[in-house]
């Protein structure tokens, strides 16, 4: 019977060995699988949480684009309105020196002489708007010597369509200098553009400072 007992005591005891050896590999794999768990669950917020960064930096991205494209735009629209209100100052400023005719008829003068040099012919054609052709047209021979002794500039017969100054051609026409005031204006665009920006627009304004007017 002793043996028995032994026997039995020795079962239970090598079986509750064998429970808490089990247990505690239970409680190991349990621990490891929620470790694991939670590393996935910690690396799947971390790639969510840059995956909603990445999205943010780009949304972001699109709006300050779409904002400089906006202010790129406002930009230009003020510079044209710029040139446009310059360009009509510019003609006033012309018709105002019209009427001073001496400095007018000089610079009319030089103009000429600048045209007839540039063409190598004998005689060029000068154009002239209706108030200057009717104006010069008695004295022209005249007016024409006193700007250019060595060549003949002749009045072409119909008057042009222009607010000042005089347009130079070839007899031919194949060689034409525009000395009108639209011509100069047109040949200077880019630099008046220029003299604009530079004067009137401040160089911060383009790097992204709000213009202040």
């Amino acid at each position: 019977m002793d043996q028995v007992k032994e026997l039995e005591t020795a079962i239970l005891q090598r079986a509750d060995r064998l429970a808490a050896e089990y247990r505690t590999r239970a409680e190991r794999s349990r621990d490891n699988i929620l470790s694991e768990a939670h590393e996935r669950l910690r690396l799947r917020e971390e790639r969510e949480v840059l995956l909603a960064k990445a999205q943010a930096e780009r949304a972001y991205r699109r709006k300050v684009q779409a904002n400089e494209l906006t202010f790129h735009r406002e930009m230009d629209h003020l510079r044209w309105n710029l040139v446009r209100g310059v360009e009509q100052r510019l003609g006033e400023r012309m018709k105002a020196f019209i009427k001073d005719q001496a400095a007018y008829d000089k610079v009319l003068q030089g103009y000429l002489a600048q045209g007839a040099a540039l063409i190598e012919q004998d005689a060029v054609v000068a154009e002239l708007n209706v108030h200057d052709h009717q104006r010069l047209e008695p004295s022209w021979a005249e007016f024409a010597a006193a700007a250019v002794p060595d060549k003949r500039i002749l009045l072409a017969p119909e008057a042009i369509n222009t607010l000042g100054g005089v347009l130079i051609r070839s007899e031919d026409g194949r060689i034409r200098l525009d000395n009108t005031f639209e011509g100069r204006m047109e040949r200077l665009k880019s630099r008046l553009h220029q003299i604009i920006v530079e004067r009137l627009i401040p160089a911060s304004a383009d790097s992204g400072t709000m213009l202040t007017m």
